[in-house]
């Protein structure tokens, strides 16, 4: 296997030298180059040519979104953004940047091994990721007047990539949707972030999930970071439960926990969609959901940044349908329109 080429951008000698060092343990990792800055860091791309870059937000001369804004189109280069907890994550997830990882507190080798882990899992991902900047899609038609939402319910999987992919398709959504529940591989503190900005730039009710939380109409539920979600069913209505577990399929939120339990309580008044990402979570989830009647869509190959969850749900018969990213709103409402 060929060695990953890395080249690390951060404007702080000290973090440079923790990180260049610590992801270059890994054997199929080498740190081909160091920048303090975005002007810096373009030329080591053009003398480097690495496969895969971590870049900072916060650095001198020129952001770290305005870099990868300015960067892409010239340089399609997967980016993994290492940052300190902020909302400006997901404005670089919007730029362009394939994932991103939460700066460590230095001080707490704890902290520090965690976070090299963690980046190099990320860092093999990236590798592999499609970089691409693909076209908006005008809002979609109104779902049909007289389509039932009685019963309806659309469960929604991902991971990396999905951030985006997410947000772009609930904003292509109508308000008068059934209920939706989210699980995206996303780390404690920034699904209550993720699920904030959705509130704010889309048209639906988005908030992170706590126990006790009905999923009605017009309202989206997201995992919290570290916790499982599952629904319960009371009455005509579905419930929230959240709790800590041991990771399943390697994550916490699981999309096999969310979506088995979707599969149990709604049954064939579930959809359930698997977007974007590296593994299999999802897939046996929503093979449960296909098999007690829901209807099931995955991302496409050409629209995911990673097509491992939906290429493998798709290879066991989990998924219906395959669909791109721009579709996948207009999708969802075609079969609620459709619907007897």
């Amino acid at each position: 296997m060929r060695k990953i080429k890395v080249l690390v951008v951060d404007d702080s000698l000290v973090f440079r030298e923790v990180l260049a060092r610590g992801i270059s343990t890994d054997p199929y990792i080498e740190v081909v180059a160091k920048a303090v800055d975005p002007f810096d860091a373009r030329d080591k791309i053009l003398e480097y040519s690495p496969d895969v870059m971590t870049c900072d937000i916060e650095m001198p001369k020129m952001n770290g979104i305005e870099f990868i804004k300015r960067l892409l189109p010239q340089y399609p280069l997967p980016v993994v953004v290492v940052s300190s907890v902020s909302m400006a994550v997901f404005e670089a997830m919007k730029a362009g940047a394939v994932d991103f990882v939460t700066k460590p507190n230095v001080q707490s080798v704890q902290d520090v091994h965690g976070f090299i882990h963690e980046l190099i899992q990320k860092i093999k991902v990236a590798a592999n990721a499609k970089v691409s900047r693909l076209s908006t899609q005008s809002k979609t038609d109104m779902v049909e007047e007289g389509a039932s939402m009685e019963g309806s319910l659309i469960a929604i999987g991902a991971s990396t990539g999905g951030t985006e992919a997410v947000f772009r398709i609930l904003k292509d959504l109508p308000t008068q949707m059934p209920g939706i529940v989210i699980a995206q591989h996303i780390p404690p503190v920034f699904s209550r972030m993720f699920a904030d900005r959705l509130n704010n730039s889309t048209q639906m009710r988005v908030k992170e999930a706590e126990t006790g939380d009905y999923v009605d109409q017009g309202s989206v539920l997201i995992a919290p970071g570290g916790q499982h979600l599952r629904l319960k069913k009371f009455g005509n209505r579905y419930r929230a439960e959240c709790f800590e577990g041991e990771k399943v399929n390697g994550h916490c939120p699981s999309i096999d926990v969310l979506f088995e339990s979707v599969a149990k309580e709604v049954g064939k008044g579930a959809i359930g969609v698997i977007l974007t990402g590296m593994g299999y979570d999802g897939s046996k989830g929503l093979l449960s959901m296909r098999r007690r009647g829901a209807r099931t869509l995955g991302q496409d190959e050409l629209t995911s940044v990673v097509y491992g969850m939906p290429k493998v749900a798709f290879e066991i018969g989990a998924v219906e349908k395959q669909v791109s990213l721009d579709t996948m709103a207009q999708a969802l409402v075609s079969i609620l329109g459709n619907r007897d």
